[in-house]
């Protein structure tokens, strides 16, 4: 019997398959050692072959499909409603296969490693800003104990720096045992400052080179940090049928709560990618700090909210239509174009 469809379990190092065949009926289960993958799937015919989106399966996305097999990705989430009983390989690998052929799963667009390098550049950076963040933060608490402070901000940072660790400062500030346990963080500080920087130098270097990253950088409220990370994540935006779908797998869009045939929006529900929501989020914060008394029509939009709502719903809001803006230039390939105000809001 010619096997036909296949889930594939991943892991380290143990690797569960369970295929079947036209029918429906199983003729493999097995267990594969990682070395043992690509040799096997290499004498398989052709083949439907699902797998979780989980580490390392964009890895073997792109060497099965280099194979002649159809790969598709899914939500672990997803196939977990397939799963009969118990948690075991050979149950999941079996949900697997179940689950890649139903006609209304859903599927993740397998990433190349080009996309897979600049998300990981992403992650890094976001570590070290954490990271920074920690530092910084034990370094004012220690100081504050010797009654050292200084507004906050990068500005205030260094300034308290020199006040305490520059050529000019006074000795007798800190004790020797506390001076050399803040110098050592103020050292892990700079250094933190310098791997962020670099990061982010290559970030700009590939944004320069991408044309998606270039137009999304024309919408009001997103960087270059912003554009590189939603390139290089959504590899095809043409699986998403509209903007709004865009921005609910962002989480942006209010949780549906309808009984009875009524319905009550919730709260935003925070789905999917938190990196990506919280970088549109922050930027459409920024936009309304500048917004605050302009007489641009996207300033009238946010000025208009700010009467009736709250500035944190707004910044949401904005995010919100921030994530179906930069959907239409990727799936449109152009560029932003500024709405021109109309009579009534001049």
């Amino acid at each position: 019997m010619q096997v036909t469809t296949i889930g594939l379990d991943l892991a380290k190092s143990v690797f569960q398959v369970h295929g079947v065949d036209a029918e429906g009926t199983v003729v493999v289960r097995k267990t594969l050692r990682r070395a043992q993958v690509l040799s096997f799937f290499a004498q398989l015919p052709p083949c439907l072959i699902g797998m979780e989106a989980c580490g390392s399966a964009h890895y073997w996305a792109r060497e099965l499909s280099k194979l002649g097999h159809a790969v598709k990705l899914m939500p672990p989430s997803y196939v977990k409603a397939y799963v009969k009983r118990g948690k075991t390989d050979v149950a999941d690998a079996e949900a697997i296969c179940e689950a890649v052929t139903r006609p209304t799963m859903r599927f993740v667009p397998i990433k190349s490693a080009e996309q897979q390098g600049v998300l990981m550049l992403h992650r890094s950076r976001a570590i070290l800003m954490r990271q920074r963040t920690m530092t910084v933060n034990a370094l004012r608490g220690h100081l504050a104990e010797f009654g050292i402070v200084a507004s906050q901000g990068t500005k205030g940072l260094w300034a308290l720096v020199d006040r305490v660790f520059g050529a000019d400062a006074d000795q007798s500030l800190l004790p020797a045992a506390a001076r050399i346990a803040l110098g050592t963080l103020v050292s892990q500080i700079r250094h933190l400052h310098m791997q962020i920087k670099a990061i982010e130098a290559e970030l700009l270097a590939w944004h320069r080179t991408s044309e998606a990253s270039k137009r999304l950088e024309t919408i009001p409220g997103v960087g270059f940090i912003t554009a590189t990370a939603i390139a290089a994540t959504v590899t095809d935006p043409s699986h998403f049928t509209s903007g709004r779908q865009f921005a609910a797998w962002l989480g942006l869009t209010p949780k549906a709560n309808s009984s009875g045939g009524k319905e009550r929006p919730g709260r935003v529900s925070k789905m999917g990618g938190k990196y990506l929501r919280t970088l549109l989020v922050v930027g459409a914060t920024s936009v309304i700090r500048y917004a605050r008394g302009k007489g641009s029509a996207g300033a009238v939009w946010v000025n208009g909210l700010l009467a009736k709502k709250p500035s944190r719903l707004v910044s949401v809001a904005l995010a919100n239509k921030t994530a179906r803006i930069a959907w239409a230039l990727l799936v449109r390939e152009e560029v932003y174009r500024a709405p021109a105000i109309s009579a009534a809001d001049a």
